[in-house]
Order: C-alpha cells, then sequence, then structure tokens
C-alpha cells in the first residue's frame, strides 16, 4: 500500500464534518423537546441542561477542530462585512436561552444600538459561542455579554460571576496549549482557536488579540476579544 501521508487528516476532517451535521440535528431535536416545558418547571429539569450543555461543547470543539484544519491547509476563508454589534450578541445569546433557563442562568447585553465593526461574523461567532458554553461551566449566576470601543478597537468581552481565569493561564498569555488541565480536564483548544481567529482580522500593522483577567465587571472571570 503506497503511503498518504494527507490521507488520514483529510479523512478525519470530513468525519469530523459529518459528525458536526449529526450533532446540529440533535441539538435541534433537544431545543424542540425544552421548548415544551414550561419555563417555571425547567430549573427542575437537571438532565436536559445536562444533555444541552455538554452536545455544545462537543459541536464548538468540532467547529473548532475543522476551522483549525482548515486554516493549517491555508483553505479558511476571512469574510469580513460590516455588522451591528447589538443584532451580533443578541443572537449570540439567543442560541443559549434554553440552556441558560434550565440552569437558572441570568445574561446581561450591554452594547451601544448604533455600535458596528467590521469582522467575520461566523468566526467570531464561533469564538464567542465557545467562550459562552464555558463561562455557562464555571459562573455562579450571570454572564455578562458587552460590546464597546476602546483605543479605536472594537472590544468584545464575556464576564461571569465563577471562580475566575486560573493564575497559571493570566500568567502565560498566548500559551494557552499547556495540555490538559487534571482539574477542569480543559485542553486549551478553545483559548488556541480565539487567539488564531482574532489574528486573522488585521488593519495595517495592529491584528486582533485576546486578553484574559478576573475581578473586572463581575467577580469570576473575563474573556476580552480586540479586533482592529
Amino acid at each position: 500500500m503506497s503511503e498518504s501521508p494527507g490521507l488520514f487528516p483529510t479523512v478525519l476532517a470530513s468525519s469530523v464534518h459529518d459528525i458536526k451535521n449529526s450533532l446540529g440535528m440533535l441539538l435541534q431535536s433537544l431545543d424542540a423537546v425544552v421548548e415544551r416545558v414550561p419555563v417555571s418547571q425547567r430549573p427542575g429539569f437537571h438532565e436536559l441542561a445536562v444533555l444541552q450543555y455538554e452536545s455544545a461543547r462537543i459541536n464548538n470543539a468540532l467547529v473548532q477542530l475543522l476551522a483549525l484544519y482548515k486554516l493549517d491547509h491555508q483553505q479558511l476563508p476571512l469574510n469580513i462585512s460590516y455588522h451591528f454589534l447589538a443584532d451580533f450578541l443578541q443572537e449570540q445569546g439567543l442560541r443559549y436561552q434554553n440552556l441558560l433557563s434550565l440552569k437558572q442562568i441570568a445574561m446581561t447585553i450591554e452594547v451601544d444600538t448604533d455600535l458596528a465593526w467590521y469582522f467575520d461574523c461566523d468566526l467570531i461567532g464561533s469564538v464567542i459561542d465557545n467562550i459562552i458554553t464555558n463561562s455557562i461551566r464555571y459562573t455562579h449566576s450571570q454572564l455578562l455579554l458587552r460590546a464597546e470601543l476602546e483605543n479605536d478597537q472594537l472590544v468584545i468581552s464575556i464576564a461571569d460571576d465563577g471562580p475566575g481565569y486560573p493564575r497559571s493561564m493570566l500568567d502565560q498569555p498566548d500559551r494557552y496549549l499547556l495540555g490538559i488541565s487534571r482539574s477542569t480536564g480543559s485542553t486549551g483548544l478553545g483559548l488556541f482557536f480565539a487567539g488564531e481567529i482574532a489574528r486573522m482580522h488585521r488593519r495595517a500593522d495592529a491584528h486582533g488579540h485576546i486578553v484574559l483577567r478576573n475581578g473586572q465587571r463581575l467577580v469570576g472571570g473575563e474573556f476580552r476579544l480586540h479586533l482592529p
């Protein structure tokens, strides 16, 4: 049999794509089930919350793997267009409305209705989806999704009232693929993905980046995405 060093990654990427499509149908079915449960009774359906949350995590991981595969093969397109942040953030929040209701987490969105910026809606949406999913895991009861201008850059932030980011992550910026954490099971893939997508957004000599910090708007962790 002849060696085909590029065959396995290609087959794996194709399989991941198929799995992601099937998982998308599962998530839609779960949403339909949750919609049948009265809002007042949803906090009692812990198993549904677990199913929705873990399915969302898997889906985000598959999206990231596919995007990183395409990025590595220079096949990931960057479609920059003009977007109003109020509409964009509302859309991101609505995706998690049922899960937040099940877990009794309040999400607040703060953004000027006139604020608009140039960015790739799909790629940045994938980044925000992943961070919201992780924040839901660690927060106690609140999430704050915010967009603002800072130093002539767009800053999208997601804050929670959980325990915050560990010191090891805050002390080593841009080195998120540090191996699997035994305490949380985290691989750092989501933050690595976010950093790569941020860097794809450039203007003149400036490029996007991410920042992690604790104890700002809420008492927990805060993820900040800077786009020039």
